[in-house]
């Protein structure tokens, strides 16, 4: 009896064993599929590889944050406008208005050639962080950190600068407004100040830029894809898989007490988590079945969960942006309990 008992308990620890290597295994496998590294977003510096891009898209990262303050500060003509359209036949209040909407249009001028810079610093770091020098997305991100940091940092604008502009009506109606001028001015052959600001040609373009509700977000991945399409020797997935590896470090980070401790600042928090959501929009735009089907190599669960476990002031307008400015949320393939999550 003693000897069968010896049998018995020696294969269950075999078995017990075996399931415990099986185990490791399977949590091995599944954090293989997640890139574990600190993408250090606060003091990432360029290697002398990287310097040469990272030069170029400085440029237009230095005036980021005077374009943010800037439309945070545009109020609008909107008195000036009512008062003109009230009263059609009093010229004085019609130069007012007109007067008063002229610098305006050259703010929404810069703000729009400001999205073609940044769109061609973009090409320029999709070429780098996607290029054949390293084997996996993983690599690029922790070999090219400053540039890394850069493409966050566009990211990061993209976000803010469009919930800036949802909050400010007055951009299209003032510009709806001198438009109809305009063209009034050209039919009575009345010479217009403001129309050396802004060409017919030109004036097309930028309606349509502000008429998208998230016009930087629109132009990033109008420009991603751009970018995928002009590079066929390079498989759409260099370009994809970097997104998604993106969003999984940003996840990662957010999740990992070890990680998060070393931010400097509640700041890098917050960043870290616009750019997890800002690169999630963009892979379901450029992706050809988006961030939310079965085949995503983007954790979404794990993505909703990093943001609903932050204060919820905090983060609404996070989760609005996942709601409502996504491509493929609401297709028929999306898994019912991320939709759920994110009602």
């Amino acid at each position: 009896v003693f000897y069968f008992w010896n049998l018995v308990v020696s294969h269950l620890v075999v078995k017990f064993r075996n399931m415990g290597n099986l185990l490791k295994v399977l949590t091995c496998a599944d954090l293989e599929q997640e890139p574990n590294f600190f993408l250090d977003f606060e003091n990432a510096q360029p290697t002398d590889a990287e310097r040469e891009v990272w030069d170029q898209v400085d440029v237009v990262l230095k005036d980021a944050k005077g374009i943010l303050d800037e439309l945070q500060a545009y109020k609008g003509a909107g008195q000036e406008i009512r008062e003109a359209i009230q009263n059609p036949s009093d010229e004085a209040l019609q130069d007012q208005a007109w007067a008063a909407v002229v610098p305006l249009v050259g703010k929404l001028k810069k703000f729009y050639e400001f999205s073609q810079r940044l769109e061609a610093a973009l090409h320029s770091l999709l070429g780098a962080l996607t290029s054949l020098t390293y084997n996996d997305p993983t690599q690029h991100l922790e070999r090219e950190q400053a540039l890394a940091k850069q493409f966050a940092e566009i990211l990061h604008f993209t976000l803010r600068f469009d919930e800036l502009k949802m909050t400010t009506p007055a951009i299209q109606n003032d510009f709806s407004y001198y438009r109809r001028t305009l063209s009034r001015m050209r039919i009575n052959n009345v010479p217009a100040d403001g129309e050396n600001e802004v060409n017919n040609e030109l004036a097309n373009r930028i309606s349509l830029f502000y008429a998208d509700a998230t016009p930087m977000l629109k132009t990033l991945s109008d420009s991603t894809t751009k970018f995928v399409s002009e590079h066929k020797n390079l498989p759409i997935e260099n370009t994809t898989d970097c997104l998604s590896t993106m969003a999984m470090v940003c996840k990662v980070m957010l999740e990992t007490p070890e990680y998060r401790s070393r931010f400097s600042s509640e700041e890098t928090v917050s960043f870290c988590l616009r750019v997890m959501v800002g690169v999630i929009i963009l892979y379901d735009y450029v992706h050809p079945v988006g961030a939310f089907a079965k085949s995503s190599k983007i954790d979404m669960k794990g993505c909703i969960k990093v943001l609903k476990d932050q204060p919820p002031n905090s983060v609404e307008g996070l989760l609005n942006a996942l709601r409502y400015t996504t491509k493929h949320l609401n297709d028929e393939s999306t898994n019912k309990a991320i939709k759920s999550m994110l009602q």
